[in-house]
């Protein structure tokens, strides 16, 4: 009899098995002798584990049970509820029979088969062809490959086999644009699972029900489906499948054993593109991932959907703008299209919603190989995303202006300075504008590594004295961290910093160096003139130099946007040519049909030097 494994549970998984499994829908049927699987999740951090497998009599069970628990109670359980299931059915079967036969005669209630039928079935636990012994505990019983026998039925027990999570396509989708499936797994990776996808073969033949970004219902019967040729997991769809729906076939796996498949539709048929973006022709210049000596490095404000939905903003900011534009389903869509095309290896965003962060740029990015953390400020928040084969994320070291300024002894000085312009100082601290700091270290060369700096300063076009402020407080802690927590490693500082080149924000991070009479420390008036001299360390410039315009709108157009390098370390090799003026008007502003933010992203390939 088996107690206890005396090796590790082996994990095997054979995908044309599963492959064969995936597609029980058009054969329901079982092959003679085929096991029903137990499907167990078992994880150490968790007092219970859950058993979930179907009964005879067509029901599921899903049962919770203390790890702790011997086997013995798990197993009469399991009899119980399969003796209950094996009574119901038979008394459907009586019911049955009673209504077909008057006189009862046909029914044998009381007949030994009936009376077998629901006699309580014998439960064993197999390991290895032994049973396993009813006082091994349940966290050591249930292993992977192990046998369940209930009655005559053998189930073959599947312990903590990769599962979906959350599956989910997008609501809007246009032909042309990555259509990037929302997934979460456990126990597998997107990369280790298998993915069919279908198009909609009969349109209107079936609608899709609820309200919900997706169905994971079988598909009606009267929907048919036709195969495409694409098995990865970003489909993009052509104009020949403009007016039919989706549906995605994904089965999740680690690249060793797969699990159970799961089916899901898009709700809408996919639409029409707008035609030739802002961004098509930049991507010319990003066709392919850049080698491993180089960085190309992406910063764009995307344009908050907060903002973008006001009645504000679809009346006074942006009048010019097709409402359905604005819409977030929509400007999601070439969002995804515009940064998955520039092949970057870091990527720095701004006015980022959480969901949108979650449930649209993770989906989208992880597919094309990068990963991102988020930090939130009030309404929205900063994104850094970077290439997993370039690089690995070392720490993260991001902060609140305001409670860095009021709580950090490094910003002492600074403080200080500021208490002596209360008034000043007041407005300051009332900001909620945050840094995101991230130190990355090459995959290739464990000695390389870099910080990556990302950041919003405040907006209001009389804020000059804040975003110097906030800048000095910004650059006090990125020297903290790229000389006193990881000495000597380069600066990559990207973000929209409201401020021209004419400003004083820009003269202080280019020269090193702000005088206490230079005319921002009144840029609010003389009640808040806060005059003082600040300097800095570093030698930074704009790598993408000073454009025209990064900012577009009905009422403003400027450069407010940089990627400022440390120029100790770091060379500019290109900088991708940002859209000619003509494509940025074509629709008077921006944003517009072909262009989803009122920013324009920069984009430059670095180089070690």
């Amino acid at each position: 009899m088996w107690r206890l494994p005396s090796t590790r549970a082996v994990l095997r998984g054979v995908r044309t098995a599963v492959e064969q499994c995936s597609r029980t829908e058009a054969a329901p049927e079982k092959a003679a002798g085929a096991m029903e699987r137990a499907v167990v999740r078992c994880v150490p951090s968790e007092p219970k584990l859950s058993l979930s497998f179907a009964l005879a009599d067509g029901s599921h069970k899903n049962m919770q049970r203390d790890q702790s628990e011997p086997l013995g109670r798990a197993l009469s359980r399991i009899a119980t509820n399969a003796l209950k299931g094996h009574a119901k059915a038979a008394a459907a079967r009586k019911n049955r029979k009673n209504r077909s036969n008057a006189s009862g005669g046909a029914a044998c209630a009381g007949s030994g088969s009936e009376t077998a039928a629901i006699c309580e079935p014998v439960v064993k636990l197999y390991y290895r062809e032994e049973a396993v012994a009813e006082d091994v505990l349940n966290v050591d019983a249930w292993q992977d490959g192990a046998v369940l026998q209930i009655g005559d039925v053998k189930y073959k027990v599947e312990r903590n086999p990769p599962a979906f999570t959350e599956l989910q396509l997008p609501r809007y989708i246009m032909a042309g644009f990555p259509v990037c499936p929302k997934l979460s797994l456990e126990f597998g990776d997107p990369s280790g699972s298998l993915y069919r996808w279908y198009k909609e073969a009969n349109p209107g033949a079936a609608e899709p029900e609820g309200g919900g970004p997706s169905s994971l219902s079988p598909s009606s019967p009267s929907s048919t489906w036709t195969e495409t040729d694409v098995n990865e997991r970003v489909y993009i769809p052509s104009n020949a499948d403009i007016g039919l729906r989706l549906k995605l076939h994904c089965t999740p796996g680690n690249g060793q054993r797969f699990g159970p498949s799961r089916e899901l539709e898009s709700v809408c048929p996919v639409e029409a593109g707008p035609g030739t973006c802002t961004f098509d022709h930049r991507h010319l210049y990003t066709k392919k991932v850049t080698e491993d000596a180089l960085i190309r490095t992406v910063s764009y404000n995307i344009l908050a959907d907060t903002y973008a939905q006001t009645e504000f903003s679809r009346t006074v900011l942006y009048p010019y703008c097709a409402p359905y534009a604005l819409e977030l389903d929509y400007r999601q869509n070439l969002i995804q299209k515009e940064l998955t095309g520039y092949n970057a290896d870091l990527i720095c965003l701004q006015e980022v919603d959480r969901a949108v962060f979650s449930d649209s740029l993770v989906p989208a990015l992880e597919a094309f190989g990068l990963e991102g953390v988020f930090r939130i400020k009030q309404h929205e928040g900063l994104a850094t995303f970077y290439r997993k084969s370039k690089f690995n994320l070392l720490s993260q070291h991001d902060i609140s202006f305001q409670e860095a300024l009021e709580s950090d002894p490094l910003h002492k000085e600074l403080l200080q300075k500021l208490v002596l312009y209360p008034l000043a100082q007041e407005r300051v601290l009332q900001r909620s504008s945050v840094l995101q700091v991230s130190v990355l270290q090459s995959t290739k060369e464990s000695s390389k590594k870099i910080c990556v700096a990302n950041t919003h300063l405040y907006w209001h076009p009389k804020g000059g004295y804040i975003r110097l402020i906030q800048m000095a407080v910004a650059l006090a802690h990125i020297r903290h961290v790229s000389c006193d927590l990881y000495p000597g490693i380069p600066v990559i500082f990207c973000g929209d910093f409201n401020s021209t080149p004419s400003t004083g924000m820009y003269h202080f991070v280019i020269t090193g160096n702000i005088p206490e009479d230079h005319e921002d420390w009144a840029s609010n008036g003389e009640e808040e003139r806060c005059n003082m001299s600040l300097t800095h360390f570093f030698k930074l410039k704009s790598a993408c130099g000073e454009p025209a315009y990064t900012n577009y709108v009905g009422g403003f157009h400027g450069c407010l946007d940089y990627i400022f390098i440390d120029l100790h370390a770091l060379e500019v090799e290109q900088v991708i040519p940002l859209p000619s003026h003509e494509e940025v008007t074509t629709h008077q502003a921006l944003p517009s049909v072909s262009h989803p933010s009122d920013h324009i992203a920069l984009v430059c390939d670095l180089k070690w030097k």
